[in-house]
Order: C-alpha cells, then structure tokens, then sequence
C-alpha cells in the first residue's frame, strides 16, 4: 500500500491524491468529490505514509494499522458506526490494535482513522503492506567500506552562457569621502 501520495490536510475533510508539484506547493485532488486544488507551505498537511499509532512499545506505522482493520474486516468497511461514543470506538480499535495507547489516542482519532479507512478502501488504495528487505549485516558493512574507499569525484560545471547577461556584483561599490573632495 502506497499512501506517499495520499495526504490529509487541516480544516479540509478527506483525503487528497497528490498530482503534481508547483514552484509553491502541490496541487492535490480531493478523494472524495475529484475537485483539484492548490496546497501551499502554510497549510498544515500530512503524507499518511509519514502518520503513525501511538502504542505502549512502539509506534505502529498508519499502513499497518489499516491493514489490521482490512483483515478484521475482511475487507469490507468498518461494521463501527463512526458516531459511536469514545468507550465504543476504543473497544472496537483494541480490537484491531491491542496495545494502542489510550492515554495519547483520543477517540476523535480513531474516528478519523475508520473515516480514512473507509475512504481508501472506497478508492482500492488499501493493500498489504509490503516490508522493505534488509541486507545481512556483513553486506551491509562491505557496501559501507566500498563506498568510502572510492568516493565520487566531483567536478563543478562551468556556468552556462548567455547572451546579454550581465553579472552583477555582490554589492555596489561606494567611493569614500576623501576621493570625492579632490
């Protein structure tokens, strides 16, 4: 499951496929009616590969956590009705991840968690999440010792030339008092 390109953004409900990248942010386009839109640096938003669950051990990547819920529900929406109360929606999340934290996942997450789910699965954005291969430590070590045997020579690549440019220096020239007087 990808969700490097799906992303939430505060103050607007749902969530936003990203589509293309600008000179000042990104256009996004809204999951749940199509409409595209602009999102620039003051907004606050979130790549949902980038969100995770508070757990007692460890936290649990967002991935992972919709994963549980896919297979508890067998990849149907979720059987929880999200106007449900607190005590409610932390029985049913236990259920999905036993050791979340209670004390720093409030039910309003949990709501939006089941909200996204919903959302995604809606969209067939939701897959098994796909573990990243590690190598033994032995290659790890020998790609380590070859990169810093042989590090990469640099050249720096003369500026490009165009007609009518003018350089321009750093910062003007002033001629001092005394030069003026003569």
């Amino acid at each position: 499951m990808d969700l490097s390109k799906i992303m939430a953004i505060s103050g607007k409900g749902g969530l936003f496929k990203i589509v293309s990248q600008t000179k000042g942010g990104l256009i996004v386009e809204s999951l749940t009616d199509g409409k595209k839109m602009p999102v620039f640096a003051t907004h606050r938003s979130s790549v949902l590969e980038d969100i995770s669950m508070f757990t007692y051990t460890e936290d649990i990547p967002l991935k992972d956590v919709l994963w549980s819920i896919h297979q508890k529900e067998e990849g149907k929406k979720a059987s929880i009705d999200l106007k449900a109360d607190g005590k409610q929606l932390f029985d049913y999340f236990e259920s999905v991840l036993p050791d979340f934290d209670r004390d720093r996942v409030y039910p309003s997450d949990v709501k939006k968690v089941l909200q996204w789910y919903n959302m995604l699965l809606e969209h067939e954005l939701i897959s098994e999440p796909v573990e990243e291969e590690q190598q033994p430590e032995g290659q790890e070590e020998a790609s380590a010792d070859k990169k810093e045997e042989k590090p990469k020579a640099t050249k720096k690549k003369a500026a490009p030339k165009v007609a009518g440019s003018v350089k321009k220096s750093a910062a003007p020239k002033t001629t001092s008092s005394k030069t003026q007087k003569k």
